[in-house]
């Protein structure tokens, strides 16, 4: 009886260990995503940006005063975003990862940089990302993203 007592307690050890490692990859994978947004993001190429994006994937950016739920608009946005803003650049902060399976979310901050008439302007923002799992990829379902709040 000890032996078989032994045997499940190792067994479900062994199968913790192998869920936890699951859960660390795909950690690991949502905040590759996150990171791979920033990334493209500072490119300012518009369309790479917007393929990050679910088709059906809902938008309210930073300084949009409309939600955007079409990939026309969330392309739109980025295209105005990258001619009134070419040298933009995102830096990625804190992030928080939460998992539900196919269905994850990144909430955290980033920090904006651009330069405007010679002076560089730096703007502290929060975000949440809402990712969906589609084949090997994640991608985004739902971005919010606003203005950090004076203290």
């Amino acid at each position: 009886m000890k032996i078989l007592v032994r045997l499940l307690i190792s067994a479900f050890l062994f199968v913790s260990t192998l869920s936890f490692a699951g859960e660390d990859d795909t950690e690991r994978a949502v905040r590759a995503a996150t990171a791979e947004w920033v990334e493209t993001f500072n490119t300012r190429d518009a369309a790479r940006i917007a393929a990050l994006y679910a088709p059906d994937a809902v938008f309210w950016g930073t300084i949009s005063p409309t939600i955007r739920t079409t990939p026309a608009q969330i392309l739109e946005y980025f295209v105005s975003s990258a001619t009134r803003r070419p040298t933009l650049r995102m830096a990625l902060g804190e992030q928080h990862v939460r998992i539900y399976g196919d269905v994850a979310f990144n909430s955290g901050y980033y920090t904006s940089r651009f330069v405007q008439d010679g002076q560089e302007t730096v703007t502290p923002l929060r975000f949440t990302f809402a990712y969906r799992k589609s084949g090997e990829r994640w991608i985004i379902v739902s971005h919010h993203s606003s203005r950090m709040p004076a203290p």
